[in-house]
């Protein structure tokens, strides 16, 4: 049966995930709790908020297929509803749904820069190139009142310790004050992500991300404070966003983007039947002749999960797409300077300025 997501959700579908051992079916038992029960169904979702304290924020990161070592992602879940999130599954962990549970049910890691700054503190930390938001957005709709994304990156500027942040939010223009003089000293760098320019598509792709114009805009307001910003155009779905690739470089390289970088989609998990469901409700039509594909480029697997072919594919399809892709950045000048960050500026603070973000005005000293 195919559900039709509710206006504003990337899915209706509340998936059991692989480690349920339950199942539940609704029954009637003659007071009208049947009844109450399909009623409270057809009530629009709420997103729920829930702080969730954890012992360290620092996530490391044992694959080449990606440029950092390390990452922080201040929120579990994502309210931006995105249906290929390869994140999705992660929410199982907490015995929730990957569909509907992943994008309403929110964790919020409301101790990340205390736990940060007790890391960084710590004489046998190395700064390692880091990354904010690698998994789920850290300038979610949350983020605007919990600033947990902003303590964290405060305790980074605090430190001098270079970072890098993705997102498809104009959320992060709010900490511009911040990113700008690291920026400034290349202690950090903007990815933003725009899958499509059609906001049609971007609606039911990702229904509660910034429109794709707005992030644009962001690009443009990032590259005027001195932020360098690169663009992540992913992921790509055949048949669906894969006729944009060209359009979206162009559109990106015009705000200011000086760097790209594209994967394909990924269907890991429980991913796999949502996102196919949602092409079912949506694409009818191309639902069969997208899934050909992305199995052509995956050896006749739904997913592959072999480093060096989960994020690009294989076949002569991901090769033209890379071609395309390529081809589009060297002429649009988007692959000659890749985003460098400066590791060599950390330090530990001390003494009367201790805490101090970098470009804080500083107290001088009196002898």
């Amino acid at each position: 049966m195919l559900v039709v997501p509710p206006k504003g959700r990337g899915t209706g579908w509340a998936i059991e995930h692989r480690f349920t051992i339950e199942r539940h079916e609704s029954f009637d038992d003659g007071w009208g709790t049947f009844e109450q029960a399909v009623s409270e169904e057809a009530l629009p979702p709420t997103t729920q908020i829930f702080e969730q304290r954890v012992k360290s924020i620092l996530n490391g990161n044992d694959s080449p297929d990606v440029n950092f070592d390390l990452s922080i992602n201040p929120y579990r879940g994502c309210e931006h509803g995105c249906i290929y999130c390869f994140a999705r599954p992660t929410h199982s962990y907490f015995n929730l749904s990957p569909g509907l549970d992943f994008e309403t049910r929110i964790f919020a890691k409301v101790n990340a820069a205390e736990r940060l700054r007790a890391t960084l503190q710590s004489p046998s930390y190395t700064p390692l190139m880091l990354n904010i938001g690698s998994a789920t957005d850290a300038y979610q709709p949350a983020e605007r009142k919990l600033n947990i994304t902003r303590s964290v990156i405060q305790v980074l500027s605090e430190f001098r310790h270079a970072f890098s942040v993705i997102t498809k939010s104009s959320g992060i223009e709010r900490d511009i004050d911040l990113l700008a003089p690291m920026a400034a000293q290349r202690m950090a760098a903007a990815y933003v992500s725009i899958t499509t320019l059609d906001p049609e598509l971007a609606r039911i792709l990702e229904p509660r991300a910034a429109h794709p114009e707005r992030r644009l805009k962001t690009i443009e307001r990032l590259t005027a404070a001195g932020v360098p910003v690169g663009v992540s155009v992913s992921p790509v779905i055949p048949f669906i966003n894969e006729p944009e690739i060209e359009r979206v470089l162009e559109a990106a390289a015009q705000a200011g983007a000086r760097h790209a970088f594209s994967i394909v989609l990924r269907l890991p998990w429980e991913v796999n039947p949502l996102f196919q469901q949602w092409l079912e409700v949506h694409f009818p039509a191309r639902a069969k002749r997208v899934m050909a594909r992305l199995r052509e480029m995956r050896g006749g697997k739904d997913y592959d999960a072999r480093f060096g072919k989960r994020m690009s594919g294989e076949g002569i399809w991901a090769q033209l797409i890379r071609q395309r892709f390529d081809k589009a950045v060297a002429r649009l000048g988007l692959n000659e300077e890749r985003i460098a960050l400066d590791l060599t500026r950390f330090e530990r603070p001390a003494g009367p300025d201790k805490g101090k973000p970098v470009g804080a005005p500083v107290q001088q000293s009196l002898f």
